[in-house]
């Protein structure tokens, strides 16, 4: 039974950890004998988007040999599409090299496309590469000082000393313009089961805006605890500081408590001044444990002390995504930008546009 789960995973639906176990749960409780009652226990406990079912049906059928519950033969799930970037050998292939490269980089930009959740292991490992190979942008914020500038208001006083030297003639008119300084970054990342296929790509995109943003970026995991990652991600290696990330996280694949950990963000790091006037990035799919009432109360107080609030949810990307769970119709209406972050591009523009140039406060949130 459980091996089903990767089979299934592979034909494009994200069953989690949380799904899994309620699934385990379910045929305790079932005759796993009657191949009716294991289709009916996986397809309401292993599916949460009705793009989910035909994928569901074909990776039942074809796994298990059988038949859709119904009666009615199901086509054979496609099997994962091989890696697109097969090693170079040192052997002619019959193809020009230029033909090779542009084939190479053809797969690549398909790769850059596709969900997160349906890669193969060696299409995981490409997109490791390619994330370590990120330059996320730097967001900067206006101070009040002033300094010598081409553009800005006249400087008087810079002004009327180059005239003096000159004769008493102002020769030159000289300006000055407000300066501009680091903008805080944080990432608070979602580990738990249900977000088990993103995780690792939303903390090497972490890593990513650390590396280029050291001093000035915070990171931590949410899931049922609160975990501080900072110092493992400022490790210069991505495969090391995710390694030390991994050991440092007590609850990965584990259950949610977005309001709870969010409150212990602002009690013990937000308030004090981590998040004031910061981008504060929160990577989730909004799914709560118990009431979502604290997550709304939590969000309103993130957006009074932060300069810009988005949320990455990599189930945004699916055409018939509705924001319906309680924990993302509590936290919508405090969120200045709802992205997706479900495939290699998404995470490329969040860390390069989002982050680093999106505009300010105002308006709806930027789909």
């Amino acid at each position: 039974m459980l091996g089903f789960l990767p089979a299934l995973r592979a034909a494009g639906v994200p069953a989690g950890g949380d799904r899994a176990r309620a699934f385990v749960a379910a045929l305790d409780a079932l005759d796993v004998a009657d191949p009716r009652q294991v289709y009916w226990a996986g397809r309401l406990t292993l599916c949460s988007l009705p793009a989910d079912l035909p994928r569901y049906d074909a990776c039942f059928a074809a796994y298990f040999g059988g038949q859709h519950a119904t009666g009615t033969a199901v086509p054979p799930v496609p099997q994962p599409r091989p890696a697109a970037w097969p090693p170079e050998t040192s052997g002619d292939t019959g193809e020009p090299p230029d033909t090779r490269r542009a084939r190479a980089a053809s797969d690549t930009e398909v790769l850059r496309s596709r969900n997160l959740a349906a890669l193969t292991d060696e299409e995981r490992a490409e997109v490791a590469r390619l994330l370590g190979l990120l330059a996320a942008h730097r967001p900067r914020r206006r101070t009040r000082r002033t300094a010598p500038a081409r553009h800005g208001r006249l400087d008087w006083v810079r002004t009327a000393r180059t005239g003096l030297r000159d004769g008493g003639e102002p020769l030159r008119l000289l300006r000055r313009d407000r300066t501009t300084r680091p903008r805080r970054v944080v990432l608070l990342v979602d580990v738990s089961g249900s977000m088990a296929p993103y995780a690792d790509a939303l903390l090497r995109l972490a890593h990513a805006v650390t590396r280029g943003h050291p001093g000035h970026t915070e990171v931590f995991s949410i899931g049922t605890r609160l975990t501080r990652l900072t110092r493992e991600m400022r490790v210069r290696d991505p495969g090391a500081a995710l390694a030390a990330a991994g050991a440092a996280i007590p609850d990965w694949s584990g259950g949610t408590r977005l309001g709870g950990e969010l409150r212990e963000f602002l009690d013990h790091y937000g308030q004090r001044g981590m998040a004031r006037g910061a981008v504060v990035v929160i990577a989730s799919d909004g799914w709560e444990r118990g009431s979502a009432a604290p997550l709304g109360r939590q969000m309103a107080r993130l957006s009074r002390l932060a300069h810009r609030v988005v949320w990455v949810n990599p189930h945004k990307a699916q055409p018939e995504y509705r924001p319906l769970t309680g924990g993302m119709r509590a936290a919508l209406p405090h969120i200045d930008d709802f992205v997706s972050g479900h495939s290699l591009e998404a995470l490329e523009e969040l860390a390069t546009v989002v982050i680093g140039g999106g505009r300010g406060r105002g308006g709806t949130p930027r789909a």
